[in-house]
């Protein structure tokens, strides 16, 4: 679910961006006491997502009404009528590009997550987003993801230790940096350690870390990692992961894979607000 005390702020500073010294012109064409109706439709088919963002951008400028016609997370198809917005003409016209820039790219983000998952359907995978989202719409774009049927892995820094390249080159090795991490966080906190060749998995074994990341790996090192691993960790994959090698990946026995594309190379789903019609 959205936290919508969290999302206001991000909804307002977009409005503030878009509007920094009003719209001059809705002021200048727009009588005050004019009011509309205006049609939201689906220009193709996919999975939408953000419709609650796209209601609470109005909210911030107004009061409209939306009538809805899909759910939340529905799979709909070109020429869909999802909703009809009736309210003050100038809240629509003013509200109309940031509330559809929202709603466009959650629900291209669900849909491709979708189309992902589908492909992963009948193994024992997960799919995973990252953190390589666009700033200030991590909120929107790892919920858009939750409703095309994947999983958020951590949503912050704040969330999970898990050391990566950097981090393990700045403490000289796994098994440094494992020790320093354990010396100081919670007992609590999982430890994910990204691997890059057999080597390194082999010391984060000896390390005993919950969850190894086999990073930008073929299929065979993932094989070899695999028998190396032999359950005694959780296991993500993790870079290169496209549609077409999901098929071949999904057919590993991997727990989990992650993919950044699924935020940050989606395509912006094609909705349109038309047919404005004054009441």
């Amino acid at each position: 679910m959205l936290n919508l005390f969290l999302i206001d702020d991000y909804i307002k500073n977009a409005l503030k961006e878009d509007m920094p010294f009003g719209d001059v012109t809705t002021e200048n064409l727009i009588k005050e006491d004019s009011n509309c109706t205006v049609d939201l439709i689906a220009k193709e088919d996919g999975v939408i997502a953000g419709l609650t963002v796209f209601e609470r951008t109005f909210y911030h400028l107004g009061s409209i009404k939306i009538d809805y016609f899909v759910e939340e997370g529905a799979h709909i198809s070109k020429g869909t009528l999802l909703a009809k917005i009736t309210g003050k003409t100038s809240i629509v016209l003013m509200g109309e590009r940031v509330a559809l820039n929202y709603l466009q790219r959650m629900s291209g983000i669900a849909t491709l997550t979708n189309k992902c998952v589908r492909v992963l359907e009948g193994s024992k995978t997960t799919l995973l987003d990252t953190r390589k989202t666009t700033p200030n719409m991590r909120p929107f774009e790892k919920y858009a993801v939750r409703l095309g049927g994947g999983m958020n892995h951590r949503y912050s820094l704040s969330d999970s230790i898990m050391l990566k390249d950097n981090h393990i080159d700045y403490a000289g090795g796994i098994t440094n940096a494992v020790n320093l991490v354990r010396r100081n966080a919670s007992f609590v906190r999982k430890i994910e350690v990204e691997c890059e060749n057999l080597d390194m998995v082999k010391e984060a074994l000896e390390c005993n870390v919950e969850i190894i990341m086999l990073d930008n790996m073929d299929n065979s090192t993932i094989e070899e990692a695999l028998k190396l691993i032999n359950k005694k960790a959780l296991v993500e994959v993790s870079g290169n992961v496209t549609l077409e090698r999901l098929q071949e990946l999904s057919k590993l026995g991997v727990d989990f894979i992650s993919s950044g594309a699924l935020t940050h190379s989606y395509t912006s789903f094609d909705i349109s607000m038309k047919n404005l019609k004054l009441i």
